[in-house]
C-alpha cells in the first residue's frame, strides 16, 4: 500500500443511535470484524474521541466491559451517546484516518499534539558561489536541505559554525552581485569574499562540498582532506595558507569533541521520551543529524489529564511524524501496539524507518537525556500555568494556614551508607525560594545511618539559634519523612521552645512516585492524602526536592573530598603513557575529573570500558 491514504468506503459506514440512554448491542451486533475508526459522540452530537482498529468489533466492544481500568475512559464510556465507525481497506490505512479526524476535530478525550511550526533547516543554494541560509517553509529542488534542526537557534549556532570552519557566504544574492570590496564578514575570516574573486570558483565549490560533507555526517573524511591540503601546501611553502588549513581543522576538532555524538552509526535518529507527572503531559525529542546532537524540542498536548506515559508516546509518534520528515531511526525505550507506524513511516520516507524499543548500552545515556528534559520542561510549564501566589494560597487552604503564612522551611538528610552524612535546610519566602538562607549541617557524632539522630542534630542546630532570636521563626517546617520523623521534629521543637510552629512530614508515596506522597500533621492520626494536580501539592513538592537537591549536593562534595586520594596512578590499566596522554588533552588531573566518559574515550589509546573505569574512580 503507498503512503496516501485511500478514501474510505462509505458505503460500510455504520451509526448506531439512540435517544435515551445509550445502549450499545445493537451496533456491537453488526460491527464487522475488520479494521477501520470508530468515532463516539455525546447527546450534543460532539465527536469526544476517535480510535483505530485492526478489528472494529472487538475494540468497540472492550469499552462496555463490566471493569474499565482507566478512570478517564469510564468518563468517556458514561458520554456517549452515539457511535461511529467507518471500515477501512488495511491498519494503516485506519492509523492514516485516525491522525486527519483527531488533527480535524480535535476529539474531548483524545490526546493532542499541535505544533503549527514547522522545523527549520540549514539551505545550501544553488548558485555558482552556494549561499548558506536559515530556511523555514516549502523547499525547493534547485537548492540542499539539512535537517530538520529543532529550533531556530539551533540552525542559527550551525551556521556560524559553517562559517567559521569553512567560510562560506551568508549574503542574498542581491548583495553578492552588487559588492565592489569585500564585507565584514571577510575581514573577520567568515567569508572568503567570493563576490569580489577572492576565491575561485573551485576552491569555493571544494569548501562547499566539505561542509555538505560535515553536515552529512562525515566530518572525518572532511579532516582527512583538510589534512591532506595542508601538508601539500606546505610542502610548497605556502605556510600562509597551510596555517588556514590548520586552523580549520583545530575548529572542526573542538566541534566533534563537543558535538559528534559516535552512538548512532546511521548519523540520523531522534530519541523521544515522555513523562507524566501532576496531571501533564510531556513528551521531549533529542534530534541527532550527520551524527551531530543539534538539540532537543519539547511538546506538551491537551486532553492528557489521566493519560498514562505509553499512551501519551504513541499518540505523539503517530501524530508528528505522519506529517514530518522522519529519520531512519527512532528510539522510545517503549514498544509499540504494532508495527504499522512504523511500516507507514517506512513508506512515506521510501526507505527503512526503524522505531526502536532497545534502549541499552549507550542509547540509555541519551533516552535518559531526553526524559530529564521532558521532567525539566514539564516543571517549567507548570510553573508557568500556576504562579507561586497561586500554590501557596492552595497550601495555606489545605493545611489551615493564616493569610500571614509565609515563610516555609524543609529539611532533608543525604548520605551513602551513613558516609559523609548531610543534612540541608531550604528557605520558601515572600513567593520565592531564598537561596542565600539555605544553610547545610555536616553531621558527625552519630551512628551511621541513623536519619532519626542526623535529623535531630539539624534541627537543634537551627532552631535553637532561632529561638534564642538569631533568625526568623518560620510559619511551617517541612521534614522530609513519615511519622518518626515527625516526632522527632515535635520533640526538638518542644525542647527549644517553639511549640507553636507547624510541622509537616512528608512521606514519599508509593514507589516513590510524586503526586501520592502523605502529609502527616501532628494532631492527625490518619495521613493527609492530596490530589496530584493540587497546586499546593506542587509548591511542598517544589520546596521538598529542592531541600533534596541541596543536600545530596552538599553530601557529594563531602564525600568527594574524603576520597580525593583517588588519583590516575591507582587506576588499573593506566601507565604511563596512557597518564601522560591523559593529562596532556586536558591540562591536568582536575580538568580529567571534570571530562565525560565521551571525551576520555577519545584520547589515543583509551577505550570506552576504560574511560568509564576512570570516570567511575574519579566520581
Amino acid at each position: 500500500m503507498g503512503v496516501r491514504a485511500r478514501r474510505p468506503l462509505p458505503s460500510l459506514n455504520t451509526v448506531s443511535e439512540t435517544t435515551s440512554g445509550f445502549d450499545p448491542k445493537p451496533i456491537l451486533r453488526t460491527l464487522p470484524n475488520l479494521p477501520g475508526v470508530y468515532r463516539m459522540l455525546n447527546a450534543a452530537g460532539e465527536v469526544i474521541y476517535v480510535g483505530k482498529a485492526i478489528n472494529l468489533k472487538k475494540r468497540v466492544s472492550s469499552y462496555f466491559q463490566k471493569t474499565l481500568s482507566s478512570p478517564r475512559t469510564r468518563l468517556m464510556v458514561s458520554q456517549i451517546a452515539r457511535i461511529e465507525t467507518t471500515v477501512t481497506r488495511s491498519e494503516a490505512e485506519a492509523l492514516l484516518l485516525e491522525n486527519n479526524l483527531i488533527k480535524s476535530l480535535m476529539p474531548k478525550y483524545n490526546v493532542i499534539f499541535r505544533d503549527d511550526k514547522s522545523y527549520p533547516y540549514i539551505m545550501l543554494s544553488g548558485d555558482e558561489f552556494p549561499r548558506l541560509a536559515f530556511h523555514r517553509g516549502s523547499q525547493q529542488k534547485a537548492n540542499r536541505y539539512f535537517g530538520p534542526f529543532p529550533h531556530a537557534a539551533a540552525v542559527r549556532e550551525s551556521i556560524a559554525l559553517l562559517q567559521k570552519v569553512f567560510r562560506l557566504r551568508t549574503c542574498e544574492n542581491s548583495v553578492f552581485s552588487n559588492r565592489s570590496r569585500p564585507c565584514l564578514l571577510y575581514q573577520i575570516e567568515r567569508c572568503t569574499a567570493p563576490c569580489v574573486g577572492y576565491i575561485s570558483p573551485e576552491d569555493y565549490r571544494r569548501d562547499v562540498a566539505q561542509a555538505t560533507l560535515f553536515l552529512e555526517g562525515r566530518g572525518q573524511q572532511v579532516l582527512d582532506e583538510l589534512s591532506e591540503r595542508m601538508f601539500e601546501a606546505s610542502q610548497r611553502q605556502e605556510y600562509e595558507r597551510a596555517a588556514v588549513f590548520r586552523d580549520r581543522i583545530q575548529s572542526l576538532r573542538q566541534v566533534q569533541q563537543r558535538q559528534f555524538v559516535a552512538d548512532f552509526r546511521s548519523g540520523d535518529a531522534d530519541v523521544v521520551a515522555c513523562v507524566a507527572e501532576n496531571g501533564a503531559v510531556c513528551v521531549n525529542v533529542v534530534m541527532i543529524r550527520g551524527g551531530r546532537h543539534l538539540g532537543d524540542r519539547s511538546f506538551f498536548p491537551k486532553n492528557a489529564e489521566g493519560c498514562d506515559e505509553a499512551s501519551a508516546l504513541q499518540a505523539f509518534l503517530e501524530q508528528h511524524y505522519l506529517s514530518r520528515p522522519v529519520p531512519p531511526l527512532i528510539i522510545t525505550g517503549v514498544a509499540l501496539e504494532s508495527d504499522t507506524l512504523q511500516q507507514l513511516l517506512s513508506e512515506q520516507a521510501g526507505r527503512r524507518v526503524q522505531i526502536s524499543a532497545y534502549a541499552g548500552g549507550d542509547r540509555r545515556a541519551w533516552l535518559t537525556m531526553a526524559q530529564t528534559n521532558a521532567r525539566l520542561a514539564l516543571q517549567q510549564h507548570l510553573a508557568q500555568r500556576c504562579t507561586q501566589h497561586t500554590r501557596l494560597e492552595a497550601l495555606r487552604e489545605l493545611l489551615d494556614l493564616p493569610e500571614t503564612a509565609n515563610r516555609i522551611e524543609c529539611f532533608d538528610i543525604s548520605h551513602t551508607l551513613g558516609e559523609a552524612t548531610v543534612a540541608s535546610c531550604v528557605v520558601f519566602d515572600q513567593g520565592t525560594m531564598q537561596k542565600s538562607q539555605y544553610r547545610r549541617y555536616n553531621i558527625t557524632d552519630i551512628t551511621p545511618g541513623d536519619d532519626y539522630a542526623a535529623m535531630r542534630e539539624a534541627l537543634m542546630r537551627r532552631y535553637t539559634k532561632i529561638a534564642a532570636g538569631e533568625g526568623k521563626v518560620p510559619d511551617v517546617v517541612f521534614i522530609d519523612g513519615g511519622k518518626g520523623q515527625l516526632g522527632i521534629a515535635q520533640q526538638v521543637m518542644q525542647e527549644v521552645g517553639l511549640p507553636d510552629v507547624l510541622l509537616v512530614g512528608i512521606a514519599k508515596g508509593e514507589a516513590r512516585k510524586p503526586g501520592l506522597e502523605q502529609l502527616f500533621l501532628p494532631d492527625r492520626d490518619a495521613p493527609l492524602r492530596v490530589q496530584p494536580d493540587h497546586p499546593g501539592l506542587h509548591l511542598l513538592q517544589q520546596i521538598r526536592d529542592e531541600a533534596h537537591r541541596f543536600a545530596i549536593t552538599g553530601h557529594r562534595g563531602r564525600r568527594a573530598k574524603a576520597r580525593l586520594t583517588s588519583s590516575l596512578q591507582d587506576i588499573p590499566g593506566i601507565g604511563a603513557k596512557r597518564r601522560q596522554k591523559l593529562l596532556t588533552r586536558f591540562g591536568g588531573l582536575a580538568g580529567v575529573r571534570n571530562a565525560s566518559v565521551d571525551e576520555l574515550a577519545q584520547v589515543e589509546g583509551i577505550s570506552r570500558t576504560l574511560a568509564q573505569k576512570i570516570y567511575e574512580e574519579l566520581h
